[in-house]
C-alpha cells in the first residue's frame, strides 16, 4: 500500500458549490520527493473571500488556472503512475481528510472515470492519537516544515510527520 500525503486549498466549505484552488499530494516515503501539484480555475460562481484569501490568491488570479479536468486528469495519471502494481492500494492521508477528502473525491469523480482511492481516507491526527491512547494529542510538533497553507509545505510537513510516526511505531 502507498499512503499518499494531500492538502487542499478551497474558496469555500464544499466542493460543487465552490471551488478547489490547489492541491498537493506527496507520496510517504523517506526521500518524499515524489509530489503532485496544481492550481485550479474556479468551477463556480460562488467564493468566500476569507476562505480564498487563506490561499493567498486573488479570485482574479484563480481564472486564469489550469483548467479543472487538465489537472484531475493529470492528478489521476500522476496517482496510477504510483502504484507498483493494478492490485496495490493507495490510501489517502490528510490533516483534515474530512474536508480534503471531499474535494479531492469530487473532483475525480467529476473530471475523471472515479477515484483511484477507493471509498477510504485516513486522518493523521487521528493516527497520531491512536498511537499516543489520548483523544488530546497532536502530531504537529512532529513536522519540518513550516504550516504555510501552500499545500506543498503543508502536504510536505505531515508526510514528515508520518514518517517521524513511523519511526516511533507506526507500521505501514
Amino acid at each position: 500500500m502507498k499512503y499518499i500525503m494531500t492538502d487542499v486549498e478551497a474558496d469555500g466549505p464544499c466542493p460543487g458549490l465552490y471551488s478547489m484552488v490547489s492541491f498537493s499530494a506527496i507520496v510517504v516515503e523517506p526521500s518524499l520527493d515524489r509530489v503532485f501539484f496544481t492550481e485550479l480555475a474556479p468551477i463556480s460562481q460562488l467564493w468566500v473571500p476569507e476562505a480564498l484569501a487563506v490561499s493567498g490568491y486573488t479570485r482574479e488570479q484563480t481564472y486564469k488556472f489550469t483548467q479543472p479536468a487538465e489537472a484531475i486528469t493529470a492528478f489521476s495519471e500522476w496517482l496510477m503512475s504510483i502504484k507498483g502494481n493494478k492490485t496495490e492500494r493507495l490510501m489517502f492521508v490528510s490533516d483534515n481528510n474530512g474536508f480534503d477528502w471531499q474535494f479531492i473525491n469530487y473532483y475525480l469523480w467529476r473530471y475523471t472515470d472515479g477515484n483511484p482511492f477507493g471509498h477510504t481516507s485516513q486522518n493523521l491526527g487521528d493516527l497520531y492519537k491512536g498511537m499516543q491512547k489520548s483523544c488530546f494529542e497532536s502530531f504537529k510538533h512532529l513536522r519540518k516544515t513550516r504550516h504555510s497553507h501552500d499545500p506543498r509545505d503543508d502536504a510536505r510537513g505531515n508526510a514528515e510527520a508520518m514518517l517521524a510516526m513511523k519511526g516511533t511505531g507506526l507500521k505501514f
